[in-house]
């Protein structure tokens, strides 16, 4: 268990926007932050943090909370996983206790499989560096290729010994169970029920998430073997997706995220050794065909990449290929090959870090002036190919979703090539106009696309001209209120009539002293009044509830006692209220000023419109009543209406003092 001391320390250090920031770019909006949505694919960004309130709202997916919340989502960690990442983050000291076979077997099945695969990481480092088997095959190895121990420690480099079963028979010995070292991949399992490890005899490269949980591995053989791989991954599993991951993406986010720029190798030891030469922003798609996943992965940090190549020609044509996937993602691409034989590992070893730098700076060149030096030597004085080089640059352009630098990219692409913008342009009208067309193909085939027929989705950023629900949205109002000013102490003014000496009765103006959630209780209390929407109803409830058990109150904290349900709609109305400004509330009679005004002057306003509108309401059900009475006796209902209306005249007045008090 962990202390609650320990817990309330990791809420009063954690900053949302700093927690986030490690995993999407952030940019200022005024007195928040905005990115890409970590959870959907969306280009614009929808996704909010504010730093003041300490929450954060996904608006394309829904999801929202605080810090804690945002890890738990995001890296599907439990709540105490989720307070030791954030512990470790801000170096706050936590027990940790090893854990009982009780509590392992008790732990969910994604979860052993991480528990899993961290235990297989601590193993094959240890395996190399305390063993003499690790120490003078894996070690040496990497002491080869000219890594240091900091560096080794730092990407968990390790070694998984040459026995058939070292691995499994530990892990077994251990308390993990056989069917989750099978379902990471560690261990195969055979029909006939005998088993053996993956990994054997092999250098082991850890793969980490962004936050640093092991996910799967990365081995490379040391022997000749032809019949064997010489690098091979874990298998696909539950927690591990070579298409959504990059290696080195952990020790790679925040300096990617700071200098707004990514380099993309190939290899793990691209990546290392890049790291050990000074180069922090460098991630690798672990030897596979980039995927759109991947490159997502780094468009929520950067909108700038710089892939890095081998000087092999031959590989240089087919890596290419993933340049208009990274083009199609709205993303800025620029290439920068090596010397013939050298690639970033080696290039990276025997450069000092100022001339590795001043070598990118020289030689990285924009996609299409590295496509045409490519392609060029192949179609040299031949036409035909020239023309299908051209057709190919025009097709990578047509991938870029921005029209103006669709137009510079054509522009370039003319002086390049020597020919006319105009045929450019044409070319490029046919590819976007085939484009326009496969996708209508696909909207009338829904299956096609993978879309069920008749389904519906929803776009919140449509706008739809419907009738505002004024009860629903006063209501709202009266959450947000208790959210935001709940517990702040506020002077308010109220109008009572007393007698004088004579016996005349005089309106006098009142102050009193109290705290937002009390006057907006007792106001409610004094008309009989319950919200109507389920859900604020339950929020409202539990806020009276909270504000009277606490003396203070922090959105973080009373987040977490909250159902998810009733957590998603208290975070979606705090960031609602950050991202839009209600508009023309008088033209549908809410008089409810912005709250740049005194806060009770705010809280009066909402409760008076309130009773103002319910009152309302209930003298357009008697005029309907009367409408449907005429031949009957209706005078009980026309003085009903009759009170009703002065009541009305009385919530009148009142709001017009409230709204001009402070004029």
């Amino acid at each position: 268990m962990i202390s609650k001391a320990t817990i309330d320390t990791v809420y009063e250090t954690a900053r949302v926007e700093e927690v986030i920031g490690d995993f999407v770019q952030l940019k200022r909006a005024g007195s928040n932050y905005k990115g890409l949505s970590p959870f959907s694919d969306e280009r614009s960004p929808s996704f909010m943090v504010s730093p003041a309130k300490g929450i954060w709202k996904d608006f394309s997916s829904g999801k929202g909370g605080n810090a804690i919340a945002f890890i738990m989502e995001h890296e599907h960690f439990s709540y105490p996983e989720a307070i030791r990442y954030l512990a470790k983050k801000y170096n706050i000291e936590i027990e940790e206790t090893e854990q009982s076979q009780e509590e392992k077997e008790q732990a969910g099945e994604k979860e052993s499989m991480y528990l899993v695969s961290e235990f297989a990481a601590k193993f094959f480092q240890n395996t190399m560096m305390n063993t003499d088997e690790g120490k003078s095959v894996g070690l040496s190895y990497f002491k080869e290729r000219g890594f240091t121990n900091d560096t080794i420690k730092k990407f968990g480099l390790g070694y998984s010994p040459e026995a058939w079963d070292a691995f499994t028979k530990e892990g077994l010995g251990q308390g993990y169970k056989l069917d989750y070292l099978d379902k990471v991949g560690l261990t195969i399992l055979r029909d006939d029920g005998k088993h053996f490890d993956r990994f054997k005899g092999r250098v082991m490269f850890p793969i980490q998430s962004m936050s640093g949980r092991v996910l799967g591995f990365g081995g490379r053989i040391l022997t000749n073997d032809k019949k064997a791989a010489k690098y091979l991954n874990s298998p696909e599993s539950e927690i591990y997706h070579k298409s959504k991951v990059l290696y080195g993406i952990y020790h790679a986010k925040q300096s990617i995220a700071k200098l707004d720029n990514c380099f993309l190798c190939e290899g793990y030891t691209d990546v290392i050794q890049m790291q050990q030469a000074g180069i922090e922003n460098v991630v690798s798609s672990s030897g596979t065909a980039l995927t759109p996943d991947q490159i997502r992965l780094i468009n929520r940090l950067t909108k700038n990449i710089t892939v890095l190549f081998d000087g092999d020609a031959a590989g240089l044509r087919a890596s290419i290929r993933g340049i208009d996937l990274i083009l199609e993602e709205g993303m800025n691409v620029k290439v920068c090959t090596f010397p013939e034989g050298d690639d970033p590992d080696s290039f990276a070893r025997k450069t000092p870090l100022d001339e590795l730098l001043l070598y990118f700076e020289n030689n990285a060149m924009d996609f299409i002036q590295f496509k045409a030096s490519l392609l060029m030597k192949d179609a040299k004085n031949d036409p035909i190919k020239k023309a299908e080089l051209i057709r190919d640059m025009v097709n990578s352009i047509s991938k870029i979703p921005d029209r103006i630098k669709r137009e510079i990219y054509i522009q370039e692409c003319s002086r390049i090539m020597d020919i006319s913008e105009e045929v450019l342009f044409n070319t490029l009208a046919q590819l976007v106009k085939k484009d326009i067309s496969d996708a209508g193909k696909k909207q009338k085939n829904p299956e096609a696309s993978g879309q069920k027929a008749f389904e519906v989705h929803k776009n919140e950023n449509i706008a739809v001209n419907a009738k505002v629900d004024v009860l629903y949205e006063l209501e709202l109002k009266i959450i947000e209120i208790l959210l935001l000013y709940g517990n702040v102490e506020e002077d308010f003014e109220d109008f009572v009539f007393k007698a004088n000496e004579e016996g005349e009765l005089l309106e006098i103006k009142e102050v009193n002293k109290c705290k937002v959630f009390q006057r907006i209780y007792l106001s409610l209390q004094e008309d009989e009044v319950e919200l109507g929407t389920p859900i604020f109803k339950d929020i409202y409830n539990d806020l009276i509830s909270y504000f009277n058990e606490n003396e203070n109150f922090e959105i973080e904290q009373y987040l977490m006692r909250l159902s998810p349900e009733l957590a998603q709609e208290v975070t979606t109305i705090l960031m609602d209220d950050e991202k839009v400004t209600l508009h023309n509330w008088e033209a549908q009679q809410i008089y409810v000023k912005q709250k740049g005004e005194t806060i009770s002057q705010y809280v009066s306003e909402t409760i008076l419109t309130l009773r103002w509108f319910l009152v309302n309401k209930i003298i357009e059900e008697i005029k309907s009543n009367l409408s449907k009475e005429i031949e009957s006796d209706n005078s009980e209902n026309l003085s009903m209406a009759m009170d009703y209306s002065k009541l009305v005249n009385n919530f009148s007045n009142k709001l017009g003092r409230v709204m001009s008090r402070y004029s």
